[in-house]
Order: C-alpha cells, then structure tokens, then sequence
C-alpha cells in the first residue's frame, strides 16, 4: 500500500513541476513539561503557576511557506507569556527573529539565529531521517495522513537552579519521531527541521514536543517569498552549538556571582 502511495506521489511530483506549485502552512507547537523543584523553597501553588507559565512560552503559531524544492519556516510574532514575580526563563538559541530556510535539491539549511542579542547565521547540512513508512492513516483537516517513524538523538538541555546551587549537565537521549505526512501535498517538507517524506508533514510528535498544522494555502493569488537568510555571522551547527553551551555557562556563572539569593532562574537550553 505505501508502495502505491509513492507511485502517485511520484506521479503528482511530475505533475507539479510544470506549475509554480507554492503554498503556506500554519503550525501550533506544545510542549510538555515535568518540572520537580524543592517544595521546601517553592509551594505547591508557585509550582503549578510555573508548569502554566512554561506551557504558555511553548505555545506557540510558526508559518512554513513553501514551493516544490525549498522553505522558509518563521514563528509568528506574538506577545510573550507573563512570568511570576521574583521568576526568570531564559530560552537558549529561541527568538522571534530566527528563521530557518530549507532546500531539499541540494540538501542544505540556513538558519538565522539570535543567540543572546548577537546573531549567526548557521549553514550545515540537512539531517537525512531514517523514516519508516506505516500503513495507519488518520485524517488532519481535509487531508488523508500517512504514519512514518524515525529515531533520533538529542541532548537533555535543561537546566533548572536555585540561588544558583544547582546545575544540570546535558544528556543524550534517543526519542522516537512520529510524524504524519499527507501525499496530497506533494512536497518533501514539513515543520522545524524535518522533510523527506513523500508529502507535505502536518503532524510531528517527538517526544515533549507536538507540532500540528491547522492551516494550509496552496497557490495562494499573492506569490509566496521564499528568500534565504543572510544576516549574522556565518558558523557550522555543532560551533554554534559549541557557542551556545559556552554563552549559558558564562550567564549562569555571572548569574551566580551577582546573586542575593532572591528568586528563581529556570534555564532551557545550554
């Protein structure tokens, strides 16, 4: 059956490639959380306005503009989620102004990134994703969705700290994708970082994360601008991964020196 479903994409691709195929996607992320803290330092009412402040900064509307070969995939701008007083999130290497642009034809990325109000332009690339295709099927919106599967690892980033006497090292961790991809739409991309499926991604799960699209325009009347990022300094990812650990440790050090002991610093990523 998923055999027969390439042959059509196949088809469909060809198909397309004579038109100036083109079209947006809107996707709402959620992320999970389990955060434990000292009930000795923090009440049981103060945990849950965390869990609740944490829920809202992940919630977020991110638009994937597309045509058949590349992507510009950008979060809308949105107010930010208020924080408890005496309470500080810091969110590494995440800012309304990143963009990641994707080409799937020469299998390369460029992401504009602004990490702690300096700004890099990351160029590496694609990550080729051992995907599983499954028979199951569910609807999103109109579109009929196919199950696929990959593995993945990722590294643990987060850190959470109390008058700065804790600190967490990262861990690495293999999480299961399960991403539902819809031959309809065939192009070979999806939301963040994931593509090569043989459809456009509407749903990804993987692990604490859920991305879901809630809005599709195909060939809109206004052309769609796909248009790769040029600003900030040119860096590979695993330097600006490299980079990224190095600015946090210094901001929780420094963090640490100035502390009167009042308050709370939550840290994700680093």
């Amino acid at each position: 059956m998923i055999r027969l479903v390439v042959l059509i994409v196949l088809f469909l691709v060809q198909f397309v490639t004579a038109q100036d195929f083109q079209g947006t996607a809107t996707y709402k992320t959620n992320r999970k959380f389990d955060i434990k803290l000292d009930s000795t330092q923090v009440n049981s009412d103060m945990q849950k306005q965390i869990q609740e402040m944490m829920k809202k900064q992940f919630q977020k509307e991110y638009i994937l503009r597309f045509n058949k070969t590349e992507s510009v995939y950008k979060e809308e701008e949105s107010l930010g989620a208020p924080q408890p007083a005496g309470i500080r999130v810091v969110i590494a290497g995440s800012g309304s102004s990143d963009i990641l642009y994707k080409n799937s034809k020469e299998e390369r990325f460029s992401a504009q990134r602004d990490l702690f109000s300096k700004m890099f332009l990351v160029k590496d690339t694609l990550t080729h994703f051992n995907w599983k295709l499954e028979n199951e099927t569910k609807k999103i919106g109109n579109y009929t969705c196919y199950k696929a599967t990959t593995k993945r690892t990722i590294q643990r980033l987060q850190n959470f700290s109390h008058n700065g006497e804790e600190d967490i090292e990262p861990s690495e961790e293999e999480i299961t994708v399960t991403a539902w991809y819809t031959p309809e739409i065939p192009v070979n991309n999806g939301p963040s970082i994931y593509w090569g499926l043989p459809g456009l991604i509407l749903e990804v799960n993987d692990g604490d994360q859920t991305m879901l699209c809630n809005k599709i325009v195909l060939n809109p009347k206004k052309k769609v601008t796909i248009a790769e990022p040029t600003k900030g300094k040119t860096i590979t990812e695993s330097k600006f991964e490299e980079i990224m650990q190095k600015k946090m440790k210094e901001m929780e050090d420094r963090r640490s020196t100035r502390s009167n002991g009042d308050g709370m610093h939550i840290r994700i990523g680093g």
